[in-house]
């Protein structure tokens, strides 16, 4: 009987660390459905032609990130690999070393706890035709 009860309080001790650490491993995720809302309602189109990897692309302006998101978010039209390239003020512009699987009509998080004022732009690893909004 001993030997249940301890066992027993030991898993009850897991689990309340487990659900305590829970919400922390989800931190870069927007904090609520509001903060969320916010964020997509100042979404942009765009329209990344055939032919080329990157949105914009020169002669057009980067993107640059703004206090109404503190992800890069995209939503492509179709499923699309695609990561972000930062363009710092010193220094040199670098890519994320892997793509993210962004699903065509689902909001995406490319880049997260991104600073805002950030200046960047996305790299698709298809030269494919892609269209649809983003959100920084």
């Amino acid at each position: 009987m001993t030997l249940r009860k301890r066992a027993a309080a030991v898993a009850a001790a897991l689990i309340g660390s487990y659900v305590a650490l829970a919400p922390a491993a989800h931190a870069s995720a927007p904090q609520s459905p509001s903060t969320a809302a916010a964020c997509y309602d100042s979404a942009h189109s765009y329209s990344k032609p055939e032919g080329n990897r990157w949105y914009p692309q020169a002669p057009s302006p980067y993107l640059k990130t703004t206090s109404a998101c503190s992800d890069i978010n995209i939503k492509p039209n179709t499923n699309r690999y695609i990561a972000v390239c930062f363009v710092p003020s010193s220094g040199s512009e670098y890519c994320q070393s892997s793509y993210t699987l962004a699903t065509g009509g689902q909001w995406t998080a490319i880049a997260t706890n991104v600073a805002n004022g950030t200046v960047f732009y996305f790299d698709f690893r298809s030269t494919a035709l892609s269209n649809g909004h983003w959100a920084a």
